[in-house]
């Protein structure tokens, strides 16, 4: 029961002013006034004491108070009697939280923040549940803020030059990306949302982490440090508290059952109990008589008429589910007493409404655990159960299988005359089972004995002065709790009368329980304090009501310190009816210790009610100490009287062992008594800690012989032994160290603007464990009528109130459309089955805030570089471990005999010419077409004439020079073979380049006009079709047309021979160019040599084996890399055939490759990672129906994924393990690598069959698993399979002959020992000769291409490959005999992310993510001014979107100790992917930064 402020505030106004603003608030509260209407009377009202008022806030002690009552200890309490004169309340918020002055203290506590501009996240119309405002930003200039993801100003980290070229454009995005500065645009919309977020976070509340260089691969998280100012407790050991005796009572019945007897027999005609209708009238009352003989008849059937197999389905000590509706009190009485008397025991439950009600899975396992089988329930209840098509009960999800019986009269029994129920005296014998849901949502079941239930009754007997004929009303729920121990049990101990008030007729007339009092003269009420805010709100026309007949009021919330506030209002309200001050009897209760105190009225033995204003910042460190300074930050807290009657209690701490507490701390109150629950049910475990704790002193010694039961309850002892509830152990919420109340949370969110915003009241506060913390979730459901901006300004509104109030942060904030959390039973929220939804991803709000920033405070330490340790320090240090220089080679080259006649010849032109002669009828291409046939072959003769015959037009049709430029737009297939060769005939360099899409005009024309004048081609040669299409309008809107150089047709050449096939200078002269768009969004063009191509195409040979009788199949775009060498050159120069497979063709027909594969037995095949994910999800359900179409792929040798990338392990093993129906063996499958500066430096060659067991092929490619932390820090550690942040990293296959790999160090470029981490660089005689740019500056980039090392070996001149990556010499043999030396690929420099000082892979999170939920298709992740941006494709409907933006938080969190920045959600597709299946990044990001994504949703998190 609390307020955050003093109730001063109001009390020192006069009497009539405070009476006017009641009235008013009650206008608001009913509409008959407009907000703006009530603010304005309000302030008119309260200008002559705004100075009286500030007074107060900023300094009220009461004197008197202060010296009045001191607790043992240095900490002071303040407590007074209660007063009578109380501020009536009257908001429709949720009656369990009310307290104005805790509205004012929010509403205080909000003006002294300054308005900080958050950016509103950004929502696409559709997925909007109420149309939203326009939520565009004016455009801001953009520029780099400082880092504030680690509190460094600027940037320190060295990044590998990139080529200066132009950046490739995405699919899906405008072209006037280009003109930015550096690829990023300067206005847009996302930039300046970005650019308020980084405003926001600059200013960090939390001061930043002190930087070091943490040495230890281990990044360790920052372990929250005590404060060295939090408040300590003082006081002494706290003592036991003992209650009075129980009394004597001569006639005291020997047992419940006794008492029933009695009052059944000698009082038939007196009431028990009467039901009323949702009018108010009375439906039924129940007499003495009435419930003995009816209890007696059901007994007599349960026992006697429910058989199986003429065996009795009951047997003494059975669990019976009492299923019956909160209407019908009377027939539950009756089942409840009819279990008794035939020694069974009841589990009263909730009449479950559908297979899905929130929690109904948890009680199924409770009624399974007990060994339930039977439910009673009534007639109406059992036909308004959900049926199976049978016609019978449907079995709930996780429940047991239930026989239900209905126990209407007509269906029971007469018992024969000699026939009565054994009445035993009270024994320790299990009575009855009341259930329990625990904070993670299980159900338990306490049971509580006869003996417990008979004491019980008679403390509540002794504590409430029941005495015999009392009439008393009961609100609650009678099935449990307080509802069931006054309202069932102890009513019929003392012959009372109870009237019932259903939960429906409140609803309908929330007036009806004080009508019920007033025309019953009833004594006593039993109601929780939401009953008497609604009472509040609907009093206004009563005239006759009288409580002036109550002597009791039992309050039965106490263990909710928000109760306070509307027990105060109701004083207020209803005094002049006759209610007395003294009657208000707040009592606390659990369902394992049954009553832990109540407070009492004068004449029974009680004391004035106390009361305690706490500072709520000592309470968060579980210390006692009344507020003095900080009166917003208070807890208002009335006592729940005193200890039962024959119970002691105590105060034990709430962690680790039992200790006592001391007087001026809070703790876990505990009781000792022959009235609390006995176990829980089948759970020995938990049992011994709960109900059997023994409470230890300081020295360690045991306090008393009795064991004594936990309550669950969190408070204190005050003054005059009164016992003071501040929260629930299952309510509080530990994050960095310090505790806080659920409820305390939800008050404050409430305080703020409730009635124009929260639906009903409707929020839920949970904890979730992120990151070794727990950290705070707060849902609420909105009003349909809010718009966005409201939405967005409450939720910023209320992170600030919870900050300043609780000096918490909040973790997440999600807003739910109204009516759709979870109910518990009574309407109110099921706080575990929402947290449930909120993890796994369906909770499916409409709005989402995330506050990592200003939450996560235990992240690890950012890194700082190392001082630069010398390369020559590095070779000494490995020679000292014993660890060789990483370098590994191919065999070498010089040393290979083959008898292979194409090495004479220094010329891959000369080759062609030397086949057309030789084999002039070898087939050496055939083209498929989408349906598997040949669509185009090519001989050996075809070829060479198709080229003499191009190379012809080339000179006499366009009038091209030696050395000439020329881009040939093709699609995949033999005329842009033909096209190439006719290139090298003439002597022009050919450039090889993807056409525009027609359907896409806009987004890959500009790329192929990029390439072209990039390139500074004077030529295009392509096909007719193309040719239009370059031209055309549709061309015009994307580039400028009349810039295209001369476009030739080549279908349109003169039928001529070329005169003479040009023959170079020298073979070092340059080839062709090969141009292709990375992922971070370079285009950048690479020369080949003359001498490079015939190396490379004669170390894929060797290492491949390829012959002129070989066949391979080949699944890649011909454009650029080893697709193109394979595609274009290889076949030339082995004289194998190749079967070629235009990937494109896949879309229309998925097995196509596979088809050909199997058609023509081919041994070896080629395939890009894009190939293999589209035959693994198009063809996942049809690998039968292949089956069935004659596909066998166990012809296969060697399948090889073509990549510059790290293998994708996920992908290749889950195409094997597809495909091994179809014959493919696992061992099959291998990839390669290549990069921009050699397209081929690792092959897996044959792996099965004769050539492997003569051992050209050396070992099967290995996988070790790396610590993924140690990457981070540029390091490899090795670790187990399945160790926690563990990486598989596959080896990338064999280095090629001639290729020679070191690794050399990032920055220092010296030399790294064995299983090292650093750059890949490569030297052999098929390295690329230099990047070709268009701006010349290929000196800026010429040390990709003539790097040399800076120590040790220091003339061999190597290429930079980009790329990170390992040697690791492994156990196994090569051919040679020499150990093995296996590379492994981590990931490219150029993607690579700097946060936090430490380097990480996209790839890496981007796994993560797309495990978070089933919904998330695709990921792709980038930086912007140092914030993760986390871009996830949504495979669902746009509803679910906002599920997942807390999920990604937490997983990129858990596993990768990042905070996410934004999180962008988009439909499929939209990452932009290349040919080869590799993400572009970069491309996405641009198309972000300028807007052009579309996205769902986008959340900027705080």
């Amino acid at each position: 029961m609390a307020e955050r402020a003093s109730c001063a505030l109001l009390e020192s106004l006069p009497a009539e002013v405070r009476e006017s603003l009641a009235e008013l608030e009650l206008e608001l509260s009913e509409g008959d006034i407009t907000q703006k209407g009530y603010e304005k009377k309000r302030a008119k009202l309260l200008a002559r004491y705004i100075p009286l008022i500030q007074g107060i806030v900023h300094g009220w002690v009461d004197p008197s108070l202060q010296a009045e009552n001191k607790l043992a200890g240095s900490s002071q309490i303040l407590i007074t009697a209660n007063k009578q004169q109380r501020s009536r309340s009257t908001s429709s918020r949720d009656e369990r939280f009310r307290s104005d002055v805790h509205t004012e203290a929010v509403q205080a506590a909000l003006a002294k923040y300054k308005e900080r501009k958050m950016p509103m996240p950004s929502k696409r119309r559709s997925a909007l549940v109420q149309p939203s405002v326009d939520t565009y930003t004016p455009p801001e200039s953009v520029f780099a803020p400082p880092d504030v993801t680690t509190g460094l100003l600027g940037h320190s980290h060295h990044e590998r030059p990139q080529v200066a070229s132009v950046r490739g454009v995405p699919r899906g995005f405008n072209s006037s990306i280009l003109e930015t500065a550096n690829g990023v645009p300067v206005n847009s919309r996302v930039s300046s949302k970005i650019q308020q977020l980084l405003n926001t976070l600059k200013r960090p509340k939390r001061p930043p982490l002190r930087e070091f260089f943490l040495d230890d691969f281990e990044e360790l998280l920052e372990v929250q440090q005590p404060d060295p100012n939090q408040p300590k407790a003082e006081g002494s050991e706290i003592a036991l508290l003992k209650g009075e005796p129980l009394g004597v009572v001569s006639n005291w019945p020997p047992s419940l059952l006794t008492a029933l007897n009695r009052w059944g027999t000698t009082q038939p005609k007196a009431p028990c109990l009467t039901s009323l209708d949702t009018t108010g009238k009375a439906l039924y009352t129940l007499t003495y008589g009435k419930l003995w003989s009816r209890s007696v008849k059901l007994a007599y059937t349960l026992l006697n008429k429910l058989t199986n197999k003429n065996e009795p389905l009951l047997k003494p000590g059975d669990r019976v589910a009492l299923v019956f509706p909160n209407s019908d009190p009377v027939m539950f009485m009756v089942a409840f007493y009819g279990c008794l008397l035939s020694e069974l025991i009841p589990v009263p439950i909730e009449v479950p409404l559908t297979r899905k009600d929130a929690g109904s899975q948890q009680i199924g396992f409770l009624l399974g655990s007990c060994g339930v089988s039977l439910a009673l329930t009534t007639d109406a209840c059992q036909k308004g159960l959900p049926k199976a098509q049978s016609g019978d009960v449907v079995t709930f999800k996780g429940w047991p299988r239930l026989a239900w019986f209905v126990i209407d009269g007509k269906h029971l029994m007469k018992p024969p005359k000699d026939w009565h129920p054994h009445i035993r005296d009270a024994s320790n014998d299990g009575a009855y089972i009341e259930y329990k849901t625990s904070k993670e949502g299980s159900t338990m079941g306490v049971i509580v004995s006869q003996a417990a239930m008979l004491a019980h009754c008679h403390a509540l007997t002794q504590a409430c002065g029941y005495s015999e004929a009392e009439s008393l009303i009961n609100v609650l729920d009678f099935k449990r709790d307080a509802g069931l121990w006054h309202g069932i049990l102890t009513s019929v101990m003392n012959r009372m009368h109870v009237i019932s008030i259903p939960y429906a007729l409140m609803k309908v007339n929330p007036l009806s329980w004080i009508q019920k009092v007033s025309a019953y003269k009833a004594r006593v009420a039993l109601v929780k304090s939401r009953d008497m805010h609604w009472s509040l709100l609907a009093q206004r026309d009563q005239r006759d009501l009288s409580l002036s007949s109550l002597r009791m009021l039992i309050v039965a919330d106490g263990a909710n310190p928000w109760s306070i506030s509307s027990c105060d209002a109701f004083l207020n309200v209803f005094q002049s009816r006759g209610l007395r001050p003294e009657v208000i009897s707040p009592c606390a209760s659990s369902a394992e210790a049954l009553t832990v105190s109540m407070h009492r009225p004068p004449d029974l033995g009680g004391v004035p009610p106390g009361k305690a204003v706490l500072s709520m910042n000592a309470l968060s460190y579980s210390v006692i100490r009344a507020d003095t300074e900080e009166k917003l930050s208070v807890l208002t807290v009335q006592d729940v009287g005193q200890v039962m009657p024959g119970a002691s209690m105590c105060v034990v701490k709430t962690e680790g062992a039992p200790y006592l507490c001391k007087t001026d701390e809070v703790g876990e109150l505990c009781v000792s008594s022959c009235s609390t629950g006995t176990a829980y049910f089948g759970l020995q475990g938990i049992t011994k800690n709960v109900f059997e704790t023994v409470p230890l002193t300081a020295s360690g010694e045991p306090v008393g012989n009795q064991p004594f039961t936990r309550t669950g309850l969190l408070g204190f002892i005050g003054p005059e032994r009164l016992v003071f509830v501040v929260g629930k152990v299952d309510g509080q919420m530990i994050v960095s160290g310090r505790k806080h109340s659920c409820d305390d949370v939800v008050a404050t969110a409430l305080a703020v603007e409730p009635m124009k915003f929260v639906y009903r009241g409707r929020i839920a506060v949970f904890s979730v464990n992120v990151l070794h913390d727990e950290r705070i979730v707060l849902v609420a459901e909105q009003r349909p009528d809010s718009s966005e901006e409201d939405s967005f300004q409450w939720m910023s509104r209320v992170l600030q109130a919870i900050d300043s109030i609780h000096q918490v942060g909040v973790y997440c904030l999600a807003l739910v459309p109204a009516n759709t959390l979870p109910k518990a039973p009574l309407g109110g929220i099921h706080i575990s089955e929402t947290k449930q939804h909120f993890l796994e991803g369906s909770l499916h709000p409409c709005n989402v805030l995330m506050c990592p920033h200003t939450c996560v405070t235990n992240l690890p330490k950012p890194r700082q570089k190392q001082p630069d340790v010398g390369p020559a320090s590095m070779i000494v240090g490995n020679l000292v471990a014993g660890k060789r220089i990483a370098q590994a080679c191919g065999r070498d080259v010089s040393q290979l005999e083959d008898n292979d006649q194409a090495k004479k010849f220094l010329y891959l032109a000369d080759v062609l010419q030397w086949r057309a002669q030789t084999t002039p009828e070898h087939v050496l291409l055939l083209l498929l077409n989408s349906k598997g046939a040949v669509s185009s072959s090519a001989t050996c003769l075809q070829l060479h004439k198709r080229a003499e015959r191009i190379a012809a037009g080339l000179v006499e049709k366009a009038h091209l020079n030696v050395g000439d430029h020329v881009a040939l737009v093709y699609p995949p297939g033999i005329d842009l073979i033909a096209t190439f060769f006719g290139c090298l005939y003439a002597g022009c360099i050919p450039i090889t380049v993807r056409p525009p899409h027609p359907q896409n005009l806009a987004t890959t024309l500009p790329t192929v006009k990029m390439i072209v004048e990039v390139s500074k081609s004077s030529c295009i040669l392509t096909t007719q079709a193309i040719m239009r299409l370059l031209k055309s309008k549709e061309a015009a809107a994307a580039v400028d047309i009349k810039t295209w150089p001369t476009i030739l047709d080549t279908e349109d050449m003169p039928k001529k021979k070329v005169l003479r096939v040009f023959r170079p200078a020298s073979p070092e002269t340059l080839a062709y160019l090969d141009f292709s768009v990375s992922t971070t969004g370079i285009l950048a063009g690479v020369k080949m040599s003359h001498t490079a191509c015939s190396a490379l195409c004669r170390s894929i040979k060797l290492q491949c084996e390829l012959y002129p009788s070989r066949q391979i199949a080949i699944c890649l775009d011909p454009y650029c890399g080893l697709g193109f060498a394979l595609w274009c050159l290889c076949s030339v120069y082995s004289g194998h055939q190749s079967i070629l497979v235009p990937p494109l063709e896949l879309e229309s027909n998925a097995s196509l490759w596979l088809s050909a594969v199997s058609q023509y037995k081919v041994r070896v095949t080629f395939c890009s990672y894009s190939v293999m994910e589209m035959c693994t999800r198009g063809l996942g359900t049809q690998t039968g129906t292949l089956r069935s179409r004659g596909v066998n792929l166990s012809c296969v040798r060697t399948c090889m994924v073509v990549a510059e990338e790290r293998p994708r392990i996920s992908l290749t093993q889950s195409f094997s393990k597809l495909f091994k129906d179809l014959g493919l063996s696992t061992r099959a499958v291998s990839t390669t690598f290549g990069c921009r500066v050699n397209v081929a430096i690792c092959l897996q060659p044959n792996r099965l069959g004769k050539l492997a067991d003569q051992g050209t092929a050396g070992p099967d490619p290995t996988t070790v698993y790396v610590d993924m932390r140690a990457l981070r820090h540029d390091r490899v550690r090795l670790v187990e399979r399945g160790s926690p942040h563990s990486l598989p990293l596959m080896e990338s296959g064999k280095i090629l002959p001639g290729v020679k790999v070191i690794i050399a160090h990032t920055e220092t470029k010296g030399p790294l020992g064995d299983s090292h981490l650093g750059e890949i660089w490569i030297s052999s005689p098929h390295n690329a000769n230099g990047y070709y740019t268009v701006y010349g500056e290929e000196a800026l980039h010429a040390d990709h291409f003539n790097a040399r090392l800076s120590f040790g070996d220091t003339q061999t001149v190597w290429a930079r490959t980009g790329y990170l990556g390992f040697l690791r010499r492994t156990e196994l043999t090569d051919a040679s005999g020499e150990r093995h030396d296996a590379l492994y690929v981590v990931g490219s420099l150029d993607e690579t992310l700097e946060l936090r000082g430490m380097r990480y892979h996209p790839i890496d999170i981007e796994t993560s993510v797309i495990r978070a939920h089933k919904n998330i298709a695709e990921c792709a992740v980038f930086t912007w001014t140092n914030l993760l941006v986390v871009v996830l494709e949504l495979d669902g409907p746009e509803q679910e979107a906002l599920d997942l933006v807390a999920l990604v938080t937490n997983v990129v969190l858990e596993e990768h100790y990042l905070i996410v920045g934004v999180v962008v959600i988009v439909d499929p597709g939209v990452i932009p992917i290349n040919s080869r299946g590799e993400k572009q990044r970069m491309h996405l990001r641009d198309g972000f930064l300028a807007d052009q994504l579309d996205p769902i949703y986008v959340a900027y998190n705080m």
